[in-house]
């Protein structure tokens, strides 16, 4: 089912069909799994909110609002309902906590999805949750009620997030982008061939998305380099690939972004 097709189905069917409801009962289940690189969880949505993250590899994740690149120990909340798709990137080990609404007054508040650091604590929790999940012990629901409150206090990052907009004219550039993001085109060039002013698409994008044109594609290169550098691809190869004129500029960029050069940031991945 398509992400349009997963907002339009009827509350009373959802209501009446909950088959994706994974708490029954309990405050929260929790789950950890491998995909191999290139495994793909295809649309789906849960009742209940889920927090999801990997300890090795990148995880991608894709919303009707945007895309997230997670590397180990970055992992996004995502509000009941919210139709979502998983994409491994390398050989992923996946961790993930649903929470059953009303769970925890804080987290009930968060109605949009947000990124956040995984700590060593919260990760133990889920770990140990996830190999040891009857209600009814005393253990579990001693570590459930740690658990929402370290995730209620989990700092909230930005890092890796690429917003959507709706404005079909920005869809239309942004689909591109996403296909070629080595496309330098100027934001001129853009408003002859999508028929609107550049000042048109300026606002547009600072509305839909809280970037500026030029921002957006910054984002959207730094997440598909993050992913690549997953996948062992080397650095001059990545600047080229994302429309660099030269490698150094690409580890400038990521460097000034993300506080780290390429190397030293797949060095973290590797050692996670």
């Amino acid at each position: 089912m398509k992400p349009a097709e997963i907002e339009n189905v009827n509350p009373v069917w959802r209501r009446r069909y909950t088959v994706n409801q994974a708490a029954q009962g309990s405050p929260v289940i929790a789950s950890a799994w491998e995909y191999e690189n290139g495994f793909r969880e295809v649309w789906h949505a849960h009742e209940e909110a889920q927090m999801v993250y990997v300890t090795r590899g990148v995880l991608r994740v894709l919303t009707p609002a945007g895309m997230w690149t997670l590397p180990p120990y970055h992992g996004i909340w995502l509000p009941p309902a919210v139709p979502h798709e998983l994409h491994a990137i390398g050989a992923v080990v996946v961790r993930s906590a649903w929470v059953a609404p009303g769970a925890n007054a804080t987290v009930a508040q968060w109605t949009q999805c947000r990124v956040l650091k995984i700590g060593q604590l919260l990760d133990a929790l889920v770990t140990a949750l996830a190999g040891h999940i009857e209600a009814d012990d005393q253990r579990s629901t001693l570590a459930m009620s740690l658990l929402l409150l370290d995730l209620s206090q989990a700092p909230t990052l930005t890092s890796g997030t690429l917003p959507l907009p709706q404005d079909r004219r920005l869809r239309a550039i942004c689909e591109e982008l996403l296909s070629y993001p080595q496309n330098n085109d100027t934001i001129e060039v853009w408003s002859e061939r999508v028929g609107a002013s550049v000042r048109t698409l300026a606002r547009l994008f600072r509305e839909e998305t809280g970037l500026s044109f030029g921002q957006w594609r910054q984002q959207l290169r730094l997440v598909e380099a993050m992913a690549k550098l997953a996948l062992d691809v080397p650095v001059s190869t990545i600047a080229s690939e994302l429309g660099y004129q030269s490698a150094s500029a690409f580890i400038s960029m990521f460097r000034k972004t993300l506080g780290d050069t390429p190397q030293r940031y797949l060095r973290r991945l590797e050692a996670s």
